[in-house]
This record gives structure tokens, sequence and C-alpha cells, in this order.
């Protein structure tokens, strides 16, 4: 039990007046009384302000409320980075319940899960996904939830699969809904799903304190400053967009959204609306560095841009540089609301070699404004490893932007908090800065494109097929996409196969991302006891050359 503070404690309590539960929903409230006609939101030829926003958020409110829609139900999306993406960030949590952005890169039998585990009642579908939702819908165990369209003119082949279209519903919501939401703010505001060392997804449920910590973070961490121009790089169903809705709400900026990554639209969107923020694994900026109409840093404003996934190549860094965008790496996790940590820069490292400056930027760095603690540990003991650059420990975050826990998973959660910090199963070291820096994945998660691949997953898939007798998947440095899956297989006595079947064979079982790029055959090396040594099979790929320069 606290003790109490004496004299301090007596007629002190909180009050209407002076306490209010945090929530980032606060953020689109004040730039709508405030900025009521700035720019909000530009996609393609549609623009809203800051004061229409609010309304349309209102009024999908209102229609969700209407609907039974109430605290603590659960709203899926399947969409794109559009407007009703980040409304959705709004106005789900303004009628109380709890927003669930799906990956829209997963296959049907996933999305599935998804639905059946966070009991979605309502799902928001954008034409592209409606095939694999359909059949989504069909492999359900559970009550299946109410579609709405959201229609896309700038997606050719419309298909519509709901009750009713997105607009069709701001329609039937009143623009003059309120809400008392949250009642706490410990409340849920949104559920995402990461993979997890067996591959099955868990559940991450995140709450309205979180939120709003870890916007204003974004405010801090990557200098959005005041107005910014924000171009959705990013994908919102990330983590929530990094807490990146939130964040340019704050701040009153322009979301210019972008259905997806193409280097010469995102050129064009750059010059016509001066962009001056970006998010994006490496896999992003090495797209538009190599694209041929790449235009070059003639001077003027740059392009601030926030780096995640694995670490970025030197060849990344040099080369945003010369095409205008100055990156900053961070490092997180969907249990830590994305970004909690970040590299920050001191003075004098613009000054340093090329070669020495990259170095410095690719660690993943220090605590977040708005995170407690970070710090790489030994996990049996729970004692912080020496700052020495060498020392491996489990690196280690504590604090506000730390997840509730895994929905319907107790024992997960459980052993994630273990000691009192959130174990993020990456091993690393800390330098004499108080830097950290990622040394190794205890949990095999391959960062790919800035999408997690369980490699348990694929090899569970790989152990399906005839021939194989043995398998282990391990990450492969790849220019394009950071990290791709590669498979060792080893086959059956007088079996047969080739890399082609092999990759065939997974690719009919799993997304195109999770999907072996290569497959190496031959005898797998165990231990003594039958245990795969994966830090063998590490090493044979990374022998094959490394992707930095």
């Amino acid at each position: 039990m606290i003790p109490d503070q004496g004299a301090y404690s007596i007629g002190l309590d909180q009050n209407a007046a002076n306490f209010v539960a945090l929530s980032p929903i606060s953020f689109l409230t004040r730039s709508a009384a405030v900025y009521p006609n700035h720019l909000s939101t530009i996609y393609e030829d549609r623009r809203f302000t800051w004061s229409q926003t609010q309304e349309r958020c209102r009024r999908f409110a209102s229609f969700l409320t209407a609907r039974g829609i109430g605290r603590g139900d659960t709203v899926a999306t399947m969409l794109p980075n559009v407007p009703a993406m980040n409304e959705a960030h709004f106005a789900i949590p303004v009628a109380g319940a709890v927003i669930h952005a799906i990956n829209i890169r997963l296959d049907a039998a996933a999305i599935a899960f998804q639905l059946d585990h966070g009991a979605a009642k309502i799902l928001l579908v954008d034409p592209e996904f409606a095939a694999v939702i359909t059949e989504a819908l069909g492999l359900m165990s559970g009550p299946k939830p109410l579609i709405v369209d959201v229609d896309d003119l700038a997606f050719s082949t419309p298909q519509k699969i709901g009750e009713l279209e997105y607009e069709a519903a701001l329609a039937e919501g009143s623009p003059d809904f309120t809400s008392a939401f949250p009642l706490d703010e410990w409340d849920a505001i949104a559920l995402g799903y990461t993979s997890g060392t067996t591959g099955n997804p868990k559940g991450v449920v995140t709450h309205h304190r979180g939120a709003y910590l870890n916007a204003i973070g974004n405010v801090m961490a990557t200098d959005l400053g005041r107005h910014p121009a924000y171009l959705w790089t990013l994908p919102m169903f990330h983590c929530n967009g990094w807490c990146l809705p939130w964040a340019v709400a704050a701040t009153a900026g322009i979301n210019v959204c972008l259905r997806k990554v193409e280097p010469t639209k995102i050129f064009a969107l750059m010059r016509e609306h001066g962009v001056t923020h970006m998010s994006g694994a490496p896999i992003v900026y090495n797209t538009l560095i190599n694209a041929p109409d790449a235009p070059a840093y003639a001077g003027g404003p740059i392009i601030r841009g926030s780096i995640a996934g694995a670490p970025p190549p030197m060849a990344v860094l040099a080369g945003a540089e010369r095409i205008g965008i100055k990156l900053t790496h961070v490092y997180g996790l969907t249990e830590t609301y994305g970004p909690a940590s970040v590299c920050e820069e001191q003075p004098g490292w613009d000054a340093l070699p090329a070669d020495e400056r990259a170095r410095m930027k690719r660690r993943q760095g220090v605590a977040y404004p708005s995170q407690e603690g970070l710090t790489v540990m030994d996990p049996e003991t729970m004692q912080p490893v020496p700052a020495d650059g060498e020392t491996i420990g489990e690196i280690m975050f504590r604090g506000n932007i730390v997840m509730k826990g895994y929905l319907k998973n107790e024992k997960a959660t459980q052993e994630a908090f273990a000691g009192g910090w959130y174990h993020t199963g990456d091993l690393g070291v800390m330098d004499a800065q108080g830097y950290v820096t990622i040394k190794d994945r205890s949990k095999d998660i391959i960062i790919s494109g800035g999408e997690n691949v369980s490699s348990v997953e694929v090899e569970d898939v790989l152990y399906k097929h005839p021939a194989v007798l043995f398998s282990s998947v391990v990450a492969k440095p790849d220019p394009k996409w950071g990290e791709v899956p590669c498979a060792f297989v080893e086959l059956k006595p007088n079996a047969t196969a080739t890399e082609a079947e092999i990759i065939a064979f997974c690719r009919d079982q799993l997304p195109g991302f999770k999907t072996p790029k290569a497959v190496v055959f031959g005898a797998i090396p165990k231990t003594s006891t039958g245990k795969i040594q994966k830090f063998m099979l590490r090493d044979r790929v990374k022998s094959t050359g490394s992707f930095e320069s």
C-alpha cells in the first residue's frame, strides 16, 4: 500500500476540474477548435480540414453507437493509407470501442483467426481486399462482423461485399455526437497482432494513456513541430501507424495519404505538398534512393525521415541524404506502441566521416521521451550487463508506452513482464554512451520490409512437404527488403525436390513476405541432442556477402 503524503493528501483529491483521463482523442478536439480551416488530409483529389475531419469522425462514432457498439467492443479495419483509415483511429475510440487494424498483407486464415480471437463486430474493408476478406469470413468459427465497404475511386476494380458503404454510414451518424469516453485512461484503445516464437499470433492490447504519451513522444523524437506535412509511406495498420495518426493531430499537421509506395508518385507528392516528414522500413527508402527519377538534393528544406526495422545499411543512410531525406533510426515493437527508443543525434555527428556517422546512427539508441526505461539485462539474474558495447543481454523496456498485455493470454503476459520489465526477446549490447544496439533476435523473428516473420511458422509449413526431413529458417540479408527468409532443408532419404518446388509449396500456404526467397539443401547441423544449430546457419547466410557498404 502506498503511504499518504500527510497534509498533501487531505482535501486534495482528483475531481473533474483537475483530472481528465489522457486520450489522443483530445488532439483531434483541439486541432478542430484552434485550426478548423487548416488542411488535415490530402488524398488524390480529396481534401479535408480539421473541422471536417472531426465531423466525419463524430458521424462514424455516432453510427457505431447506433449499431450497438460501445465500451470494450472491437471494430476492425482492412484498409490501406486512405482517409477512412486515419479517421478510424479517432472515431472508433470516440465510440468507446477498440480499433483492430489488420495487416493488409495477411492471408485469409490469419485474418480469420484474428477476427475470431478479437471478436470484431464491425469490419471496414477496402475493395482491394474484398476477395481475401470473403475467404476469411468463410473460415471464421465465431460470429461474423458487419462489413462496411470503403469505396476508393483510385482503385480500378471496386468490389462490394458489405451491408453498406462508409460514406453512407457517415450520413447515418450525427455531426454533433459527443462522447464521455474514455472512462479510464487505462481503457483499451487498440488491438494489434504480433508473431511469437511458436508462430501463433498474440493480441497486443494498448491503452489511451500510452497512445497519448507516445504521440507526444513522436512529436519530440522526430521534431514534428507545428503543422507538419506528413507523408504516409508507413502502413497505418503497423502498430497504429506508430501512433502517428494521433501525433499529426496533436500538431495540426497534414496527412498526405498514399495508397501504396510508388516512387514517382511519392516524389510528386513531396514537391506538390511540401512534405516535411515520413517514416518507414529500410526498403521504403531504398526504393526511393534507387528509383530512376530520384531527385538529387540541391539544397533547401530537408525531409525528416524515421526508419525502423533491421538496422539500416550504411548505403541507405547515405543515399537518403543524397535525395534530401535525413534519417533518424527508431526501434520498438507492437508491444511498445511502435517506436520506444530513438538514436538521438549528438552535436558533432554531422562532421564525422560518412562511415562513422552511419555507424553511430544505426544504433537502436536511447529511450523515447515518453518511455521510462530502456536497458540491456541478463534475463536470468535481471541485472544490467556492463555498458561496454560487447556484453550481450536482452533488451528490455519499462514505462507508460508498454502494452497492457496480451488479449486472453495471461500466461504470455506474465512471462513478458517477468521481473518488472517488458522482455523484448531481442539480444543487444549497451555502449558507454548508454545507446543500445541489437545483436541478434532470441525469438528468431525475421524483419522483412518492416514486417515480422516467425521462422517457426515458416518451418511448420516446410515440414508439411513430403520430401522434407528437417528444416530451419533464418534471416538472409537482402538489398531490397533488409532481410528475407532463407530456408535450409534436409531431405528424406531417396526424396527429391527443387528450390522452385519448395518455394511454390510455401507460397500456397503463406503470404508472399513470409515465403522463403532462397532454399539451401543439405545436412543441417545439430547438437548431440538433436537441436538445430541456427547460429551456424546464420553464419552461412552472412558468409555469402554483406549488402552494407
